[in-house]
């Protein structure tokens, strides 16, 4: 049988938005304006744009908020786009500011709502009802991963944090039947996490991937992936290039540079 994690309470998922939002400002606070304009993580992307992403994304996440308060429709990119224009347009050094003012005040209107409002919160989002949990657990994960982008340019060590890839990790299957990339020949992986402990099966098909909760009753297969919860987020979210993979990560009878592949980053 398998265990069914607990859903996390928009008290928990808030509460680690507040410490990456924390962890974004003090590495931002370190950076002179030259190297804030200097190369990040992310492909073609400098540390002030991956800093104007997440800024952009506090004030498109607003509108979501917004609408879900309202009980109105989804925005959609007519809306975003003028957000992208107004932070595309500004200068390094104010992207990176106003990235940390924008998501302070972001989390402040979450931190102000009533319990009844966080409740009855729901919106209909890429074709799912989303309740205010889920739609801060989207956030956490573009937030976790982006600031990952910015700290791992500073420090090649740099790790997603534990209290994010605890809510992070229980919400892969979707992000991995919608990234994954088919492969002809295909393979089905027991994967062993730490922090947190999960066991997962991870299917690779011709027709892409599928990620599950693996039946502690089943026997073991014979391609096992052993790695921290952190890597395994950090693998499907196309980051686990062979530079910063932790040496903590066995893979027996696995592909993983084929599972690199699989996973190609977004």
């Amino acid at each position: 049988m398998t265990a069914t994690p607990i859903p996390p309470s928009v008290a928990d998922v808030l509460a680690a938005l507040q410490r990456s939002h924390d962890r974004l400002a003090a590495a931002l606070a370190s950076l002179d304006d030259d190297r804030v304009a200097g190369p990040s993580y992310a492909d073609e992307w400098s540390i002030a744009q991956v800093a104007s992403h997440l800024g952009s994304g506090a004030e498109v996440f607003g509108l979501f908020l917004d609408a879900g308060l309202q009980q109105a429709p989804t925005p959609g990119v007519d809306r975003f786009q003028p957000i992208w224009d107004r932070w595309n347009a500004k200068p390094p050094a104010a992207q990176a500011r106003d990235a940390i003012d924008t998501d302070a005040a972001f989390l402040a209107r979450l931190d102000a709502l009533t319990d009844d409002q966080r409740e009855r919160w729901r919106l209909d989002l890429f074709g799912t009802e989303q309740t205010l949990a889920g739609l801060l657990r989207m956030r956490l994960a573009e937030h976790a991963l982006h600031t990952w982008d910015i700290a791992v340019a500073l420090d090649p060590t740099a790790t997603v944090p534990e209290d994010a890839t605890a809510l992070l990790i229980d919400n892969l299957a979707p992000l991995v039947e919608r990234v994954a990339r088919p492969d002809p020949q295909p393979a089905t992986l027991d994967v062993h996490t730490s922090a947190p402990d999960r066991r997962l099966r991870l299917e690779v098909t011709a027709e892409g991937a599928r990620l599950t909760p693996a039946d502690l009753d089943q026997p073991a297969g014979s391609l096992v992936l052993r790695l921290p919860g952190e890597a395994f987020v950090r693998l499907v979210y196309g980051r686990l290039d062979p530079d910063h993979t932790p040496p903590t990560v066995q893979a027996a009878g696995a592909d993983l540079d084929a599972l690199r592949r699989t996973f190609p980053g977004l």
